[in-house]
């Protein structure tokens, strides 16, 4: 079973911007980004298809962070990067990473799709 493990957390400004990294020992269809703050569901962030194919490096993000969130895939290091631009107060939360989530041929942004999970890195946006 594959590994993960979160980085890049931290405090940063309303309007800043934070690079998560998730390095795994194995990709496993797709990698997909979550968070979740107390009290609240863990929701899907972003996602990429990993696998080798024709949809290698195909990406989806929830519609709350669509146009300032980018997910990317550095295979050489077997790490997915969320770059994370002009963030909100409300994107503040634990981050996770985790593979599965192949579901009907798409990367999904469901938890429940997911299979293996990392520990998560935590994000605090102060406005």
């Amino acid at each position: 079973e594959e590994q993960l493990v979160e980085t890049g957390g931290g405090s940063v400004q309303a309007g800043g911007s934070l690079r998560l990294a998730c390095e795994a020992t194995r990709f496993n269809y797709c990698l997909g980004w979550f968070r979740q703050v107390p009290g609240k569901e863990r929701e899907g962030v972003a996602s990429i298809y990993t696998d080798s194919g024709a949809g290698k490096g195909t990406t989806d993000y929830a519609d709350s962070v669509k146009g300032r969130f980018t997910v990317s895939l550095d295979n050489a290091k077997n790490t997915v990067f969320l770059q994370m631009d002009s963030l909100r107060a409300e994107d503040t939360g634990l981050y996770y990473c985790a593979t599965g989530g192949l579901r009907n041929g798409i990367c999904s942004l469901r938890p429940v799709q997911y299979r293996v999970w990392g520990r998560g890195t935590e994000v605090t946006v102060s406005s």
